[in-house]
């Protein structure tokens, strides 16, 4: 069964690079923790490990979109409350 991927920061991608539906945040994490899981073993061919690293790097700017926007929609209903300013997003380490 082929695993969605994104080809976009808006949709995916089979893995017979045919369009399908938008990636969720959690299907784009999920996707992306198999990906690193397989790169980790180390017995993978070149070509194999290159086709993972691209569809990794997909998926990764899908999910950093993803969270911008929800970042900005909070900032939104924050702004709109009137007694609360937005604040940048700065995430605690």
């Amino acid at each position: 069964m082929p695993r969605e991927v994104s080809s976009s920061p808006d949709a995916a991608v089979s893995q017979d690079g045919s369009p399908g539906s938008p990636v969720s945040f959690e299907s784009g994490l999920h996707q992306l923790e198999t990906i690193v899981k397989e790169m980790e073993s180390g017995e993978l061919p070149l070509e194999r490990a290159l086709e993972l690293f691209e569809r990794g790097m997909k998926l990764s700017e899908t999910c950093r979109k993803q969270l911008e926007d929800a970042e900005t929609r909070v900032e939104i209903l924050m702004k709109r409350a009137g007694d609360v300013t937005p604040q940048p997003f700065r995430p605690e380490k």
